[in-house]
C-alpha cells in the first residue's frame, strides 16, 4: 500500500513541517563557539572535586614499550588487550584519581547507564563480575571499574593523578617523550591515546557565569558537599536552596529528579527537549548467566548493534527501549524489501538515517520492487508514530499542558541520542519544580543573583550546568595536550583542515602513535564495544610488528588519502538526514559536513568492525609501513 495514501493518526505534512521550524529555531551560526572553553578564569570547573589526598611522588623519568593515556573503559582495555597479547611493559597515565574516565567524573546523583549492563560491561567472562541490575548505576561501574584493574594488576602499572601535557616524537630515537605537570618525563616506543570523545566539560558561552554570586558547578564535577547525599540521591543540603539547572539532555534527565525531590524550588532551563521513553529497569536473574554458554557476551552485544542498525537477526536478545524502537520503524519495511535487499540493512548507523537505508538497498531495486523513496518515506512514517508515542507520554504523565508541550521532542527519534528514564517526567509535577523552556533560544545572561531569560530574572543559590561536553573542537584542546609528530608537525596543524586517518587509528607524520574514538571508525550506541575492538586491532597490530621485528610503524599516505576519501563517501549518504535534524553534537551544532572526513564510518559499527577482521585476517599490516 502507498504510504500516502494509508490511514495514518497523525498528519505526516505537518509533522514534517513541524520538525523543521523546531530545527530552525535552534540553528546558530556560531556553532561550537557557542560553547566556553573551561580554562583560564573557568579552569575551577574542571577541578577534580573526588580526591581525597594528593599523591606526593616525584618526578618519573622510565622508558616503557606503551604509554596509554587516559583511565577510561578505552584505556583499561587496551592494557587488557594487550596483556592478554604478551604485551606486559606498560604505563597508563590518568589525570583523575583512579580509574573509570568518564564515570570516575560523573558521578551526579542518578547517575546510570543506558545500556544494559550484560552489553555495556566489557570483559564479564573474564572478570566473572555480575552486574546486580539491567541498567547498571553510576556507583557498580566504578566498582567494574576496579574490578578490571585489579584482574589485571593495573594499578602497579599506573600513575593517577597525573596530567598529560605534551606528547613528542623523537626521529633519532624512535620514541616518544611524554610530559606531565608532575614534571615526568617518559620515553615509550608507542602511545595510546584513548582520552575519550566526552571528555571535557564545556560551558554556553554567555556574559555573567563569573559574575554570579551564588554556587556554581559542572555535573561531571558535582559538588555533595554543598548540596548533601551521593549518587543515590538524598540531597539533603538543598531543602532551603533555590537551584537552577542548565540543560536538558540526558544527564539532566538522570538527575533533575533527585534535585526536584530536595531542592526548596528548582528551575529546569530547556532549549530542546530530550526524548524520554520507559526505562522499566529489572534486577539481575542470579541463575540466568550461570546459564549462559562461553561466548555469550560478544553474541549478546553484537546482537544488540546489529537490532540497532537495522539489520536482520532470529532473536533480540536484549528486548529493550533501543531495540524496540527499532523493530517498530523497520518491521514495517523490511519485509517489503527484496530479499537480498534485506542484507543492505548494514547501513543504518545511530544516528539513523532514512537515506542511507535506501540507498543501500537501491542496487538491489527493481522495476518490480518498492522504490527507494518509498522505502526511505515508509521508514519516516514510522519514524514518526514511534515519536508520537514518546509525546503522548509526556501528555499523559505531566499535567500542566504548557509543560508537557514544552516537553514534547519534535525530531526524529535519532538525531540525539535517547534517553529511558521512568521518574523524570513526574518531576514536573511537583509544586517546587518549574520547566522554564527557552524555545531553543538559549539564556539571556547570568547576573549576580540569578539567571535572566527573556527579560525575566529568577533568583537562585545555586546554578548547576549540564551542558555536556567539548565534542567538535580541535582534538589537542579537547585532550588537553598538544602531540607533536614528524619535524614537529603537531596534530592540531595536520588536522586543522579536517581529520586525516587510516582506520581512526593511525595518522602519518605521527609513527607508532594510536587514536582511540569514533572518528573515521565504527561508532556503536554501546561505546565499549567500539573500544574492546580497537583494544584488539591495536593488539593485533603491536603483536604482528613484534614478530616481524618492526619498532616503527605509521600509515602510508596512500592508504589513508584512501580511508579519508572513504569515509567523505560514505558520510555524505546521511548528509540529508542530518541537515534536518534538530542541532547537537551528533550533527556538529547543525553545522554538518563542515569538515567532511571528520564523520565516523558511514557504513555502520559492525561492517567497520567486519572490515578489520578482514583486514587482520591478511596479517601484513596493509596500509602500513613498518621498519
Amino acid at each position: 500500500m502507498n504510504a500516502e495514501v494509508r490511514s495514518l493518526p497523525f498528519d505526516p505534512e505537518a509533522l514534517g513541517k513541524k520538525y523543521q521550524e523546531e530545527r530552525d529555531k535552534r540553528l546558530r551560526a556560531d556553532g561550537n563557539e557557542q560553547y566556553q572553553e573551561v580554562s583560564g578564569e573557568f579552569a575551577y570547573f574542571v577541578e577534580d572535586p573526588y580526591i581525597d589526598s594528593k599523591i606526593e611522588r616525584g618526578p618519573v623519568t622510565d622508558e616503557v614499550e606503551v604509554v596509554i593515556i587516559g583511565g577510561g573503559f578505552g584505556g583499561m582495555l587496551a592494557a587488557a588487550r594487550l596483556h592478554d597479547a604478551g604485551i606486559t611493559d606498560f604505563l597508563l597515565l590518568e589525570k583523575g584519581g583512579d580509574f573509570g574516565g568518564t564515570w570516575y567524573w560523573n558521578r551526579y546523583p542518578g547517575a546510570s547507564c543506558d545500556i544494559e549492563a550484560y552489553v555495556y560491561f566489557p570483559l564479564l567472562e573474564k572478570t566473572g563480575f555480575v552486574p546486580k541490575q539491567k541498567y547498571t548505576n553510576a556507583p557498580e561501574t566504578l566498582e567494574y571499574c576496579h574490578v578490571i584493574a585489579d584482574t589485571y594488576d593495573l594499578y602497579s602499572r599506573s600513575l593517577m593523578q597525573t596530567m598529560v601535557t605534551s606528547t613528542d616524537w623523537d626521529e633519532a630515537t624512535g620514541r616518544w617523550t611524554v610530559t606531565t605537570d608532575r614534571q615526568d618525563s617518559i620515553k615509550a616506543r608507542y602511545v595510546v591515546h584513548s582520552n575519550g570523545p566526552l571528555n571535557r566539560p564545556k560551558l554556553p558561552a554567555m556574559k555573567g557565569i563569573n559574575d554570579f554570586k551564588g554556587h556554581t558547578f559542572h555535573t561531571s564535577r558535582w559538588d555533595y558537599g554543598y548540596t548533601g547525599g551521593d549518587s543515590n540521591g538524598g540531597l539533603d543540603k538543598l531543602h532551603d536552596k533555590r537551584v537552577a539547572i542548565i540543560g536538558t539532555g540526558a544527564t539532566a534527565v538522570q538527575c533533575v529528579p533527585h534535585l526536584g525531590a530536595a531542592a526548596k524550588q528548582l528551575y529546569v532551563f530547556q532549549r530542546t527537549p530530550s526524548s524520554v521513553d520507559v526505562r522499566n529497569n529489572t534486577s539481575t536473574d542470579p541463575d540466568w548467566i550461570a546459564t549462559q554458554e562461553p561466548g555469550w557476551q560478544d553474541e549478546r552485544r553484537r546482537n544488540f548493534e546489529l537490532l540497532i542498525t537495522g539489520a536482520p537477526v532470529e532473536k533480540d536478545l536484549v528486548a529493550d527501549g533501543w531495540t524496540e524502537a527499532f523493530r517498530e520503524i523497520f518491521g514495517a519495511v523490511r519485509d517489503k524489501a527484496p530479499s537480498k535487499g534485506r542484507l543492505a540493512l548494514w547501513a543504518l548507523t545511530a544516528p539513523l538515517s532514512p537515506e542511507l537505508y535506501s540507498l543501500g538497498f537501491k542496487k538491489y531495486l527493481t522495476k518490480k520492487a518498492t522504490t527507494h523513496m518509498d522505502l526511505a518515506r515508509e521508514i519516516e512514517l514510522c519514524d514518526y508514530q514511534k515519536m508520537e508515542k514518546v509525546r503522548a507520554r509526556a501528555e499523559a504523565i505531566v499535567e500542566d499542558k504548557d509543560t508537557a508541550e514544552a516537553l514534547k521532542p519534535y525530531y526524529r527519534q535519532f538525531c540525539k541520542r535517547p534517553c529511558f528514564h521512568d521518574e523524570y517526567l513526574p518531576t514536573f509535577n511537583l509544586p517546587n519544580v518549574s520547566l522554564v523552556n527557552t524555545d531553543g533560544k538559549g539564556l539571556d545572561l547570568i547576573t549576580e543573583t540569578g539567571i535572566v531569560f527573556d527579560g525575566k530574572e529568577y533568583p537562585v543559590d545555586c546554578i548547576i550546568f549540564a551542558t555536556g561536553f567539548e565534542v567538535g573542537t580541535d582534538y589537542s584542546r579537547r585532550a588537553g595536550y598538544q602531540i607533536n609528530g614528524v619535524d614537529g608537525l603537531s596534530v592540531s596543524q595536520k588536522w586543522s583542515e579536517g581529520l586525516s586517518t587510516l582506520h581512526g587509528m593511525h595518522s602519518r607524520g605521527f609513527p607508532n602513535s594510536f587514536f582511540f574514538g569514533p572518528a573515521q571508525s565504527g561508532f556503536t550506541a554501546t561505546y565499549t564495544y567500539s573500544l574492546d575492538e580497537q583494544s584488539q586491532h591495536l593488539a593485533h597490530i603491536l603483536s604482528v610488528a613484534k614478530e616481524q621485528g618492526a619498532s616503527r610503524i605509521e600509515a602510508s599516505e596512500a592508504a589513508e588519502a584512501a580511508w579519508v576519501q572513504t569515509i567523505i563517501e560514505k558520510a555524505r549518504l546521511t548528509a540529508d538526514f542530518q541537515n534536518k535534524c534538530t542541532p547537537g553534537y551528533y550533527n556538529n551544532e547543525g553545522k554538518v559536513n563542515t569538515k567532511p572526513q571528520n564523520n565516523t564510518y558511514g557504513g555502520g559499527p559492525i561492517e567497520f568492525f567486519e572490515l578489520m577482521k578482514k583486514w587482520r585476517a591478511k596479517g601484513d599490516l596493509d596500509g602500513l609501513e613498518l621498519r
